[in-house]
């Protein structure tokens, strides 16, 4: 089924039952709409661009925060066969440029928090005639349309407009942190599959409820909620990562789901420690399932995890943009006693391990992981040879170093251009940075590497302690005397990790700052 045609359905059976909640617990403000608001909504959004010229195969780029709108505009946007162009809310105006030109986008449905860096590019772009406003009259620019003037004049019922599920439906533009974003083209079996996969892994029925909280511009998180969606069952946007105002959200709104990125997790642990968060003033025995992506899962979180919540399910789940967001790779809520690995292969994937030749290299050693299934991208959007090089005889290669162990499970080793050469030995930071991490003093680690003129890479470690706790320099490197002498940091810097809005640590970041260190 089309996404849109999910949504009708979900509308016909569950029309009158609550469909979306958004909380923003900074403002103590919280709305909600039902599943035949949410699909009318959408009916408007499609019908007001159908109006304004909007045709089938054309890019309408979606610029916008977490908020109850922006679903329904999205699923409004896939109605008129047009294209949906999700935009990182972290881009300047400079990478939104850049992505415009690329997608060659008519219209830019945008919200107040990028009115300075649309008026900043406008002039510039190209392609884009038509800009729309989704927000407050008093803030709306003059070069924009209202959002909700436009939607208050458009008609309810479903737009006509043909479409296949093998047409194209979304270009997701990869989030820069190894290079220039790429465009990654979507089709609408792509956004079938992920619902179907998502809803096989994890189970979902109608009475679940999903708590969303990482950026929906992101296939990690859509494709998270789209396992509820598939069933009807109710989601929860939250605007705010602060770990009580997550677990008053699960205990108010009597959340089931829950998908976190490792420092959010990390926090919920500290706060609890700390005593920020007390338990017992929490109705929390419906949660039943915790789970993380988008980055590897240091073994000793899932451990502190599960002592804290010992009747939670656990599953780490691993994909990218170009396989539709998570789902390739998943560890399944039986194999907890392989946490660490990133898994088995997902419903309907197949998963090899290759070398530069793409030959399969043996169980235990390390190559590229390669994935081939349903979700696999149709192409970087303008650019054969990149789409050449990364989809083989219909193998997506990832770009992620990993191993099969001897009971077939995948261990994500590392990213391809994270590893580290020092002295002619390949070093995978993220074995460090699961080592750091297993330390009770610190909270998140990253590690990388910096040039050296005698062994052309060192390992410099960055290391963020836990509110309170203190460590001098001679005390850490004792701790690393543990791991084999080749593989210990030889830089600390007492510092942050930056990571992006999918959790992942930000390494070019990192790199630029101390490469002179």
């Amino acid at each position: 089924m089309l996404i849109g045609e999910i949504l009708a359905r979900n509308a016909r059976m569950y029309g009158d039952e609550i469909a979306l909640i958004e909380r923003e617990p900074a403002k103590d403000l919280r709305r909600s709409i039902t599943w035949k608001e949410f699909d009318e909504t959408a009916n408007r959004v499609a019908n007001a661009l159908i109006r304004r010229g909007v045709k089938k195969g054309d890019k309408v780029i979606l610029l916008m925060m977490n908020c109850l709108e922006w679903l329904p505009i999205y699923i409004g946007i896939l109605r008129t066969g047009a294209w949906a162009v999700p935009l990182n809310f972290r881009f300047t105006a400079e990478d939104i440029c850049y992505c415009a030109d690329i997608a060659e986008a008519k219209v830019m449905v945008f919200g107040e928090e990028f009115i300075d860096r649309v008026s900043a590019i406008k002039d510039d772009l190209r392609s884009v005639k038509d800009y729309i406003f989704q927000g407050p009259e008093t803030l709306k620019p003059e070069y924009a349309a209202s959002c909700e003037e436009l939607c208050s004049k458009a008609s309810t019922d479903e737009p006509k407009v043909p479409i296949s599920i093998l047409d194209e439906a979304g270009l997701y533009f990869t989030s820069g942190t190894t290079g220039a974003p790429k465009p990654i083209l979507l089709t609408h079996r792509n956004l079938e599959f992920a619902c179907i996969v998502e809803n096989r892994h994890h189970n979902q029925t109608h009475q679940d409820n999903f708590l969303c909280i990482p950026p929906l511009y992101h296939t990690g998180a859509k494709m998270h909620w789209f396992g509820n969606f598939i069933v009807g069952a109710k989601a929860v946007i939250l605007k705010g990562v602060k770990p009580e105002w997550i677990i008053q959200a699960v205990s108010e709104e009597q959340v089931t789901i829950v998908w976190l990125l490792v420092p959010w997790a990390q926090d919920i642990l500290v706060a609890i420690e700390n005593g920020d968060i007390s338990l017992k003033d929490y109705k929390l025995d419906q949660w039943r399932l915790m789970h993380i992506g988008a980055q590897p899962v240091p073994p000793s979180l899932i451990k502190n995890w599960k002592k804290v919540f010992p009747n939670h399910d656990y599953d780490t789940d691993y994909g990218l943009s170009e396989s539709t967001g998570p789902g390739c790779v998943h560890l399944g809520m039986e194999n907890l006693h392989k946490v660490g690995a990133i898994g088995l292969p997902g419903f309907d994937w197949e998963c090899r391990i290759v070398d530069d030749q793409l030959r399969d290299v043996p169980k235990g050693e390390t190559g590229e992981l390669a994935v081939k299934g349903p979700g696999v991208m149709k192409e970087y959007y303008k650019n054969p040879e990149a789409t050449r090089k990364t989809i083989v005889d219909g193998w997506l290669l990832t770009g992620d170093m990993a191993r099969f162990d001897e009971h077939g499970f995948i261990w994500l080793v590392d990213r391809k251009k994270d590893i580290i050469i020092t002295g002619g030995e390949n070093i995978f930071p993220v074995e460090i940075e699961d080592f750091l991490l297993e330390n009770d003093k610190i909270q998140d680690a990253a590690v990388i590497g910096i040039p050296d003129e005698r062994l052309g890479e060192i390992v410099a470690a960055i290391v963020k302690l836990k509110p309170g706790k203190e460590m001098s320099e001679d005390e850490f490197f004792a701790y690393c005397e543990a791991l084999p002498r080749y593989k210990r940091p030889k830089k600390l810097f007492f510092d942050d990790v930056p990571r992006n809005p999918t959790g992942k640590i930000e390494k070019p970041k990192l790199r630029k700052k101390y490469a002179r260190a």
